[in-house]
C-alpha cells in the first residue's frame, strides 16, 4: 500500500498523515520502545535521563548501559530495534526522520545516531556530525549529514516542551502563579514549529551542494542553502527555547532529578555530540557568511505566484523523480511498499517545484524564499479588513522584506572575510529572514481549507514576531496577540496525547 494512510485512520494518526509504510514503522518503533513512563524500561524517559547517563552524555559506554550501542559495532539492540520497526525501508529523508520521531523525542544522542543509521549492517558514524568535508552520514542513509543534528534536536526539544506544558497545563488552574508561563510556552511552541518547518523543507528539498566559504559554491554535503540555514538557525533559536524551558521546569519544581529536568539536562549535555551546540552553529554561520555575495542577487521582480513549491507542502509525499511512473512505481513518487525511491531529476529540481537557474549555492532556494516574503508582504494590502491575523502577518512580512532589501548591498561585499564580525552578523540576519520565509511557505501550503492549526495565522504570526525581535526590527503596529490561541493549541495537544510537531501526530503512550 502506498500514499497517505486512508480514511478515518489517517486523521486519527495525524492531522498531516504520512504514507502508510511510514506510519506503521513509527508505530512499531514506539511499541518496541515501550512505555516512556516506566522506569524499569531502558528506553523510558526516566532511564534515559538518569544522572549517570547525563554525566556521560553521548558516550558509547553509557548508551550501552541503557540498552543501546553506538559506535563501530552498531549491532546491538538499537540496530535490531530500528530494523524490526521497518525503518530500513523508508528512504525519503523527511519520512525517515518522521518515522524515527518516537526515538528522537526521547533522547538526542541516540536519536542522532538513529537518524544516521543507513539500514541493517550499516553502522552510523561514531563521531560528531556537522556536515564537514569528509564527515558525513553513511552512503545509504537518506538523511543529509548537515540535517542529522537539527532534525534530532527539533524532536528532542519537543519532548522537553511537552513535559513543561504538561506541568503548567496540569497545575495552572490550581496555581495561578504558573499561568505566567503560558505565553512563554506558546512562544517556545511557535519557535519550535518554525524550526521544524525549515528542517522539513530542507529534508524534502533535492540534495544540492552546500555553500563553500569565499566562493559561494563547492562540494559540501548535499545541504544546500536550506540545509546550511537549518544547521545554523535551528540550534541558535532552540538554545533560547531550551533556556526558557529550563526556567519553566524549575518554577514548576522539575529539577534535574525529575523527568522533565533530567531530559533537559541530558539534552543539553548531548548538544556537542550531535553538532548542534554553539560550535556547530558557528560552523554553519561561517559557511553562510562566505556565501553571502552569491546569495545577495536581485530579488524576484514579482511575488511568488501559483502553488507553493512542492517541498513546502508537508502533507504531500515527496515529488516523484522523472521516469518513476514509467518504471512501474506509484504515481505519488513512492514504491509499492510506501517509500520514496532514491532518485531525483538530473537537474536536482522537483517537478512542479520552482524555476531553475541556481548557482550551486541554493540560488533557486533564495529566489523562492525571497518570493515567499514578497507574496506575504503583498497580502498586507490585499485583505478585506475581516482577517486581522492575516493582515498582521502580511504587514510583518512586509517589514521583514524591507529588512532583506536593506541587507542586499552589504552582503555583496561581505564574503571577503567570512570570519569578520560584520559578515557573521549579516549571515545571522539573512538566516533569520529565510527562516521567516520558510514559515510563510509552510503555513500557506497548509492553508487548504481544512482548518488545520498549521494553516492558521496564529503560530506563524507569533513565530515571525519572535524573528523580528531577534532582528531588532520594530513591529509594524497594533496586532492581535496570538499567544493565547497558540497556548490553547499546545495545552489541548498535551491533554489529548498529541505531539508538538508540525504534523500534529497522535502519541501512542
Amino acid at each position: 500500500m502506498a500514499g497517505p494512510v486512508p480514511g478515518a485512520l489517517a486523521h486519527r494518526y495525524a492531522a498531516l498523515p504520512p504514507p502508510l509504510r511510514v506510519a506503521l514503522a513509527a508505530l512499531r518503533l514506539e511499541v518496541l520502545l515501550g512505555d516512556p513512563r516506566d522506569a524499569a524500561n531502558p528506553y523510558s524517559l526516566p532511564a534515559l535521563a538518569a544522572p549517570a547517563l547525563a554525566g556521560a552524555a553521548g558516550s558509547a559506554a553509557s548508551a550501552g548501559s541503557a540498552g543501546v550501542g553506538e559506535g563501530a559495532g552498531w549491532s546491538g539492540r538499537a540496530g535490531a530495534l530500528l530494523a524490526a520497526a521497518g525503518l530500513g525501508q523508508v528512504r525519503a529523508a523527511d519520512q525517515r526522520v518522521r518515522a524515527l520521531r518516537p526515538l528522537l523525542r526521547r533522547d538526542l544522542a541516540l536519536g542522532r545516531a538513529a537518524v544516521a543509521w543507513g539500514g541493517p549492517g550499516v553502522p552510523p558514524p561514531a563521531g560528531r556530525v556537522r556536515g564537514r568535508a569528509g564527515v558525513s552520514s553513511p552512503v545509504s542513509s537518506p538523511v543529509p549529514a548537515a540535517l542529522l543534528g537539527p532534525a534530532a534536536l527539533v524532536a528532542a526539544a519537543g519532548g522537553v516542551l511537552r513535559q513543561a506544558a504538561l506541568a503548567v497545563a496540569g497545575r495552572g488552574s490550581g496555581e495561578p502563579a504558573l499561568r505566567q508561563w503560558q505565553p512563554v510556552l506558546a512562544a517556545a511552541f511557535a519557535d519550535l514549529l518554525a524550526c521544524e518547518s525549515l528542517t522539513c523543507v530542507a529534508l524534502r528539498r533535492p540534495a544540492a551542494p552546500a555553500p563553500a566559504p569565499g566562493t559561494g559554491s563547492g562540494s559540501g554535503v548535499g545541504a544546500g542553502l536550506l540545509g546550511a540555514v537549518a544547521g545554523y538557525v535551528v540550534p541558535t533559536v532552540l538554545a533560547d527555547v531550551l533556556a526558557q524551558l529550563g526556567l519553566v521546569l524549575a518554577e514548576c519544581g522539575h529539577g534535574p532529578a525529575g523527568t522533565g529536568g533530567g531530559m533537559l539536562a541530558k539534552l543539553t549535555g548531548d548538544l556537542p555530540l550531535a553538532g548542534v551546540d554553539a560550535a556547530g552553529a558557528a560552523y554553519w554561520q561561517a559557511r553562510l557568511a562566505g556565501a553571502l555575495p552569491a546569495l545577495a542577487g536581485e530579488e524576484p521582480r514579482t511575488a511568488h505566484r501559483g502553488p507553493v513549491p512542492a517541498f513546502f507542502r508537508l502533507a504531500d509525499p515527496p515529488a516523484p523523480a522523472a521516469g518513476v511512473a514509467a518504471a512501474g512505481e506509484q504515481g505519488d513518487g513512492h514504491t509499492p511498499d510506501g517509500h520514496e525511491p532514491d532518485r531525483h531529476e538530473p537537474d536536482g529540481h522537483e517537478p512542479g517545484g520552482h524555476e531553475p537557474g541556481g548557482d550551486g549555492v541554493g540560488g533557486d532556494d533564495r529566489v523562492v524564499l525571497s518570493g515567499l516574503l514578497r507574496a506575504g508582504a503583498a497580502r498586507a494590502d490585499g485583505g478585506d479588513g475581516g482577517d486581522t491575523g492575516g493582515a498582521a502577518l502580511g504587514a510583518l512580512a512586509r517589514r521583514l522584506l524591507t529588512e532583506q532589501r536593506a541587507l542586499r548591498r552589504p552582503c555583496r561585499t561581505a564574503g571577503a572575510d567570512p570570519g569578520a564580525v560584520a559578515a557573521r552578523a549579516l549571515a545571522d540576519r539573512q538566516a533569520l529572514l529565510w527562516l521567516a520565509a520558510a514559515v510563510l511557505g509552510v503555513r500557506e501550503a497548509a492553508d487548504d481549507g481544512r482548518g488545520l492549526f498549521l494553516g492558521g495565522t496564529h503560530w506563524a504570526l507569533l513565530a515571525l514576531t519572535g524573528i523580528a525581535g531577534r532582528l531588532g526590527v520594530p513591529l509594524p503596529g497594533p496586532a492581535p496577540d496570538p499567544r493565547a490561541p497558540v497556548w490553547a493549541e499546545l495545552a489541548g495537544r498535551v491533554r489529548r496525547g498529541v505531539d508538538c510537531d508540525v504534523y500534529a501526530t497522535r502519541l501512542l503512550w
